[in-house]
C-alpha cells in the first residue's frame, strides 16, 4: 500500500526529472562520456538525489529501500540518462563494499567522491586466465613495509581509460588457500606504473579495457576488509553486483517492453504473445527484484541474488531480440549508437558479466538450494 509520504516522494522525483534530465543522448565513450556522467551526477547531487537510500553521515539522504526504488522507478520513467554508465561501479560496487568492509577513513575519503560526482571507479577483478574462475587470478601483491607492490594484469575493466580508482583484487599471499590468499585494495589508476589499453567492442564502443600493472606501489591502507581477506570482501562486492545493482536497469528494460508492445502491429500475433509474455517475465523478475532488495536493507544482499543476476541477463537479451524482429534491421528504432541494435549487440554481455550464467547456476544450486557440490 502506497503511503502518503511515498507519494509525495514520488511526486517530487517526478517533478524534478521532469526539470533537469538532459534532453541530448549521452556521449558514447571517451573523455566526453566521462564529462557527461560525472556532471550528471554532480547535478542529481546538488539537487538531493544521489545516495538516496545511503546513511546520511555518508552524504546519503538516509531514506529507505522502498523510497530507492521509487526512485529507480521514476528515473526510468523520465527517460534519465542509463544507470549502466561510468558512475556504474562507483555507486554499486565500491559504495556498497566500502559501506559495508571499509575503515572510517575509507569511507569518509572516498563515498562523497562517488556521491558528488567527483570519481570515476572501476574493477579489477577478470583476468585472461580468470573470470568466473576468480580464485585463479594471478594478478599479485608483495606487500613491503606499508606498502603492496602489484604486478599482473586485468582484462574487461568497464571505463578503466577514464577511470580515477579502481577497486582491485590481487593475490597477497601466493602459499595460502583461496579464503585467505586474497586482498581487496583501492587503486588510484594514476599511479605510475599502471597501462590501460581500451577494448572496442562488437556494439562499436569503448567500454571495456585491458589494464597492466607494473611495480604499482598504492599505500597498505588501501586494503578494504583486511589483507589477506579480500575474498569475503570480494564476495560483498559480487553480491551487490548481482543482486539491487541491476535494479534501476531492470525497470529500465521492462518499461522499453511496454513500448514495444505498443508499437507491435495488431496483425502480428505471434509478436504480440511473444511481447505479452516479456511483460509477464519482465513483471516476476521485477517482483523478486523487489523482494530482495527490500529483504537486503539491513545487511549485505545473500547468494539469491544470483537468480535475479541470472533472470535479468538472459531476459534482456530476450528483449532485444524482439525489439530487433519487431522493428527490422534498418528501421530508425534499430540503427544508431542509442538504438536496439547497439543493446542487442551490448546484451551478449550480460550472461558473462558478473560471473556468467553457468556459475550464476552452479551459485543457485549450491548456496541456496543446498545441492551437492560439483566436481572443482
Amino acid at each position: 500500500m502506497m503511503t502518503a509520504s511515498i507519494a509525495e516522494f514520488r511526486q517530487q522525483a517526478r517533478t524534478w526529472l521532469e526539470a533537469n534530465v538532459p534532453t541530448e543522448p549521452p556521449p558514447e565513450d571517451g573523455p566526453a562520456s566521462r564529462d557527461f556522467v560525472l556532471g550528471w551526477q554532480k547535478k542529481q547531487a546538488e539537487g538531493g538525489w544521489a545516495g538516496v537510500a545511503w546513511p546520511k553521515e555518508l552524504g546519503g539522504r538516509g531514506l529507505s529501500v522502498l523510497e530507492q526504488i521509487v526512485w529507480f522507478e521514476e528515473y526510468a520513467r523520465a527517460g534519465a540518462p542509463t544507470p549502466l554508465n561510468a558512475s556504474f561501479v562507483g555507486l554499486n560496487h565500491a559504495g556498497p563494499t566500502l559501506m559495508a568492509c571499509g575503515t572510517e577513513a575509507q569511507k569518509a575519503y572516498y563515498l562523497p567522491k562517488i556521491l558528488n560526482g567527483e570519481h570515476i571507479w572501476c574493477q579489477g577483478f577478470s583476468e585472461p586466465g580468470a573470470g568466473s574462475d576468480l580464485a585463479s587470478l594471478k594478478t599479485r601483491g608483495e606487500v613491503q613495509g606499508d606498502t603492496v607492490v602489484i604486478n599482473g594484469q586485468k582484462t574487461w575493466s568497464s571505463f578503466a581509460d577514464i577511470g580515477d580508482v579502481q577497486e582491485l583484487l590481487i593475490r597477497t599471499d601466493p602459499t595460502a588457500k583461496i579464503s585467505q590468499a586474497l586482498s581487496w585494495v583501492i587503486c588510484p589508476m594514476d599511479t605510475p606504473g599502471i597501462t590501460v589499453r581500451p577494448i572496442r567492442t562488437m556494439a562499436g564502443v569503448l567500454k571495456y579495457c585491458e589494464v597492466f600493472y607494473d611495480d604499482v606501489r598504492i599505500p597498505l591502507s588501501n586494503v578494504v576488509g583486511g589483507l589477506n581477506n579480500g575474498w569475503a570482501t570480494a564476495m560483498s562486492t559480487l553480491s551487490f553486483e548481482r543482486g539491487t545493482a541491476a535494479l534501476a536497469l531492470l525497470i529500465g528494460v521492462t518499461l522499453k517492453v511496454e513500448k514495444l508492445l505498443a508499437d507491435c502491429p495488431k496483425d502480428r500475433p505471434q509478436m504480440l504473445a511473444r511481447l505479452a509474455k516479456l511483460r509477464a517475465e519482465g513483471a516476476s523478475i521485477r517482483a523478486m527484484n523487489y523482494r530482495f532488495a527490500l529483504d537486503s536493507e539491513q545487511s549485505v544482499p545473500d547468494a539469491s541474488g544470483s537468480m535475479i543476476r541470472v533472470a535479468f541477463a538472459e531476459f534482456s537479451q530476450r528483449v532485444s531480440a524482439a525489439a530487433i524482429d519487431l522493428y527490422g534491421l534498418d528501421a530508425p528504432e534499430t540503427v544508431g549508437a542509442h538504438g536496439w541494435a547497439h543493446d542487442y549487440l551490448d546484451a551478449f554481455s550480460e550472461t558473462i558479466a558478473g560471473g556468467t550464467a553457468e556459475i550464476q547456476r552452479n551459485i543457485i544450486a549450491e548456496r541456496v538450494l543446498g545441492l551437492p557440490k560439483g566436481p572443482r
